[in-house]
This record gives C-alpha cells, sequence and structure tokens, in this order.
C-alpha cells in the first residue's frame, strides 16, 4: 500500500515542472497583490483608494484560482474570480456579511460589509487587468 507521503499520493504532485511553476507564480502574485493592497491603503485614500482595492481584491482571487487551478486558461480563471466577486458583493445585500465582518477583521477584509454597484464595474476592471497578464505569461515560452 502507498505512504501517503509519497509524492504520487499528493495531488498536484505529479511532477510537471510548468505545473509546480504556475503555481510557484501565482503565489508569488498573490503575495505581490497584497502587497500592493497594502501599499494603495497605506498611501492613498478616497474613491482611487477604494476602487484600486476593489479591482485588486479580484486580481487577488484570479491569483488564488490560478494556484489551484494551474491548468485553467486564463479566461476561465478570471472569469471564476469575477464571479466569486460578485457573489460576495450581491450576498452584502443579505446583511450576513455586515454580520460577521461585526465580529471579525478578517471577515470584513474578505466578505466587506456593504453593497456599493460601482464594486461590480471595478471588479471587473481588475478581473480583466489579471487576465491580460496572465495570458500574456502563458504566452511566453
Amino acid at each position: 500500500m502507498e505512504k501517503p507521503t509519497e509524492p504520487a499520493s499528493i495531488p498536484g504532485a505529479d511532477g510537471d515542472p510548468r505545473r509546480f511553476m504556475a503555481r510557484a507564480v501565482a503565489a508569488v502574485a498573490a503575495v505581490g497583490t497584497v502587497g500592493a493592497g497594502l501599499a494603495v491603503r497605506a498611501g492613498a485614500d478616497g474613491a482611487f483608494a477604494k476602487y484600486a482595492g476593489s479591482a485588486l481584491y479580484t486580481v487577488l482571487l484570479c491569483a488564488l484560482v490560478a494556484f489551484c487551478a494551474p491548468r485553467a486558461r486564463p479566461l476561465v480563471v478570471a472569469a471564476t474570480a469575477l464571479g466569486l466577486s460578485w457573489a460576495v458583493e450581491f450576498a452584502q445585500l443579505t446583511g450576513v456579511p455586515a454580520e460577521l465582518s461585526a465580529h471579525s477583521a478578517a471577515a470584513r477584509l474578505v466578505l466587506g460589509s456593504t453593497f456599493n454597484a460601482p464594486d461590480l464595474f471595478w471588479y471587473a476592471v481588475g478581473a480583466a487587468a489579471a487576465w491580460t497578464v496572465h495570458a500574456g505569461a502563458r504566452r511566453r515560452p
């Protein structure tokens, strides 16, 4: 019987260096996106900071989706991240995210608390930007 620690039994450990590299790039992109979000939050305010944060939220989701599904096409990654972003925004209409956010800083960062229709547009901007970078990176040899 195969031991659980053997590479062949670990999901995604098939030895494909391209998949490993795709995951590594996605992880670096996720960390860089969080850094960019923190920099925007520290160095800007007002509408620019709010909407840059909305776009970067979806960029981060793109990086996380790409990390989880390294073979997914860039359009699928961007569409999935956009759908998740929109789902979270529309969930804010229920009041559940606001209730969770009142008790947890993590929930506040991930779920927000108040519906804001312009965020839907800025999520699409973030998805388009991430798709552009992802598609360009996949074209490189």
